[in-house]
């Protein structure tokens, strides 16, 4: 085995202390992420993976990879416990368990592809630099959808102001993730071995040209802003998420949103947040006539999240709806499970409060929607958790001027996932090229421009209001119109192509 002498270490490593290497590389990935932004960790963590991985049998490769993501996920989403106990009303040992076994799915879910990595390229020349990199992308595409998906931590976020930045636009946040895999890929390899100077300087420039070409593409305009200033404003009412579903409360509520929104009627358009509202649609009519009445006379569009409901078909929706001078109404098409459904929800239900929320009797809307429009001004709406799907967003936005979400952050308490919530909006203003208008119920509520970058923005827990000057934009970027899956065939390619070559090999040499 030709390897550098610190490589071999790795190569004989106890099994258990390779499965805690794993465990603490995936445990340290949520620091190059917001609020940290340590983005060289994007780098290291994965690289020390591949290093685990190098020349292993199939099981250590699947256990390694598994352990990763334990890590990973186990300190990435752990404010998943915040919304189970603090909100769910599950005892401290359950809601412990539940997280476990959703850190222990998710870790399952990112290993699965490294079967490919372990059984059939474990031992190949070009297993960390090609093969690695590959798998890496099929992991997290395979997060966006596998079980209706759950697609967070995805590597390319470490990456919103870096100059892998510029690739945004054009692969979007999975294909910055895999130019991070091959980045690590290569640091192994020169780790594993660096007597192999030919072929390593040939990776290694192919590595500073796929970030160098980051810093070139950083550069273009996809898309064009307008030149006439669009007013608007966001209120977050900051409504505690214990009180939100108080019927005692409701009145309070809804006078908060109209003294919130009182001064700010002169604005071309005024954001409120998800389900902001706390009534059913139909119940909240008299106070949704009066809110149109006063929109339209001051030539405004009012947006609002809203519980709607279909009584012709007895159903419920997480929902978008307009006012004013804004027309069009947007159902949630990502469904949050155990939040807004419950699956095996005749088990379940009545077992703990948290399998019994209010907002857990959601229905799925329609695939094929249009957005709203506000005057002459067409937006792209998105509800919370739909803002973690790269190619959902940017489907919505071809033909949209705008992108905006609305969002309850009540869920979160103060953890990291406002953070990482917040910096997944950046991307998707990034990679579609526009304005995006974030608003949440208890912030921080903030506008992005074109670029990802904030131009206002809101403290968190505070009952405050935003208001700030948006651009129309028009024109698509080209993540816009080819989205993740060419990716995705591009690296299913390459794996059959390489195990295609090693057969016809081994069958030239019998």
């Amino acid at each position: 085995m030709n390897v550098s002498s610190t490589a071999r270490y790795f190569l004989n490593l106890p099994h258990w202390l390779g499965y805690l290497f794993a465990l603490v590389a995936g445990a340290l990935i949520p620091l190059s992420f917001a609020p940290y932004h340590f983005w060289v960790i994007s780098i290291l963590s994965p690289s020390l993976l591949a290093l685990l991985l190098y020349e292993q049998s199939l099981k250590n490769t699947l256990w390694r990879s598994w352990f990763f993501g334990v890590g990973m996920y186990a300190t990435g989403v752990s404010w998943i416990y915040v919304s189970i106990s603090g909100f769910g009303g599950a005892p401290a040992p359950l809601a412990i368990m539940l997280v476990a076994v959703f850190v222990g799915f998710m870790a399952a879910m990112l290993c699965l592809p490294f079967y490919i990595y372990g059984r059939w390229f474990n031992y190949h020349s070009l297993g960390l630099t090609i093969v690695f990199p590959c798998v890496w992308l099929i992991s997290e595409w395979l997060r966006t959808w596998l079980f209706s998906g759950f697609p967070w931590l995805f590597m390319g976020y470490a990456h919103l102001h870096t100059w892998l930045a510029g690739w945004a636009p054009v692969t979007g946040v999975l294909g910055i993730g895999a130019i991070c895999a091959i980045t690590a890929g290569v640091l192994a390899q020169l780790i594993l071995t660096p007597q192999k100077f030919r072929s390593l300087i040939v990776v290694s420039t192919i590595v500073v040209m796929l970030w160098g070409a980051g810093f070139a593409l950083k550069q273009i305009e996809w898309t064009e802003a307008g030149t006439d200033p669009i007013s608007l404003a966001i209120v977050q009412p900051n409504v505690a998420q214990e009180d939100k579903w108080q019927e005692s409360a409701q009145e309070s509520t809804l006078d908060l949103l109209r003294t919130q929104t009182e001064p700010l009627w002169d604005n071309n358009i005024i954001i409120w947040p998800e389900a902001a509202i706390p009534l059913l649609y139909s119940d909240a009519l008299p106070f949704l006539n009066e809110i149109n009445r006063k929109a339209a006379d001051h030539h405004t569009g009012l947006i609002t999240g809203i519980i709607f409901d279909d009584q012709a078909k007895g159903t419920y929706y997480n929902s978008v709806a307009t006012f004013g001078d804004a027309i069009g109404i947007y159902h949630k098409r990502r469904l949050v499970p155990f939040g807004e459904y419950v699956p095996l929800g005749e088990w379940l239900r009545g077992l703990i409060s948290f399998f019994n929320l209010p907002t857990s009797y959601i229905n799925l809307g329609p695939a094929d929607q249009h957005g709203l429009k506000s005057g002459d001004l067409f937006i792209s709406p998105s509800v919370c958790y739909e803002i973690a799907y790269p190619d959902l967003v940017a489907k919505s936005a071809v033909g949209s001027q705008l992108l905006m979400s609305v969002s309850n952050m009540g869920w979160f308490g103060d953890s990291l996932g406002r953070h990482q919530f917040m910096e997944m909006a950046q991307m998707r203003a990034l990679e579609t090229q526009r304005y995006f208008a974030y608003s949440t119920n208890n912030g921080p509520s903030a506008i992005f421009d074109r670029r990802g970058d904030i131009q206002a923005q809101t403290k968190a827990f505070e009952q405050t209001t935003l208001s700030a000057q948006v651009y129309a934009t028009k024109g698509s970027t080209p993540f816009m119109y080819w989205g993740s899956l060419p990716l995705v065939v591009i690296s299913i390619l390459v794996l059959t192509g390489l195990q295609f070559y090693e057969y016809k090999l081994r069958s030239s040499k019998l």
